[in-house]
C-alpha cells in the first residue's frame, strides 16, 4: 500500500508560481507511476500531468504543458509538480495519486488528501 500526502498549496497571483510535493509512504513507491490531478469548485476532477516510475515518460494536459513540470525523486520517495506562470483557472485543490496503469488510464488507486491552489487576478 501507498499513502500520500500533498503540500506546498497556498496563494499566489497571476503569473506566479508555486512547487508542490507529494511525500509517499510504503515499500513499492518505485513500483507506480505518479500523477497529479486537480479538481475546481463545480467542475469534475482532471488530469494534470503523470511521470513513470523512473520519471521519465512526462506527460502533460494540454491546458498545462509549457508551463507545469512534475518529476519524481525516488531516493526521497517524493513526486512534484512545478507550477509556472499560474493563472486564475489553474485554482483547484490539487490531488497526488499513484497507479500502476496511471499513464494510460489518467487515474491513480492511491490518493493524497489534497492540497488548495489559488490564483489570483
Amino acid at each position: 500500500q501507498v499513502q500520500l500526502v500533498e503540500s506546498g498549496g497556498g496563494l499566489v497571483q497571476a503569473g506566479g508560481s508555486l512547487r508542490l510535493s507529494c511525500a509517499a509512504s510504503g515499500r513499492t513507491f518505485s513500483s507506480y507511476a505518479m500523477g497529479w490531478f486537480r479538481q475546481a469548485p463545480g467542475k469534475e476532477r482532471e488530469f494534470v500531468a503523470a511521470v513513470s516510475w523512473s520519471g521519465g515518460n512526462p506527460y502533460y494536459a494540454d491546458s498545462v504543458k509549457g508551463r507545469f513540470t512534475i518529476s519524481r525523486d525516488n531516493a526521497k520517495n517524493t513526486v512534484y509538480l512545478q507550477m509556472n506562470s499560474l493563472k486564475p483557472e489553474d485554482t483547484a485543490v490539487y490531488y497526488c495519486a499513484a497507479g500502476r496503469l496511471l499513464l494510460f488510464t489518467r487515474s491513480g488507486d492511491y490518493w493524497g488528501q489534497g492540497t488548495q491552489v489559488t490564483v489570483s487576478s
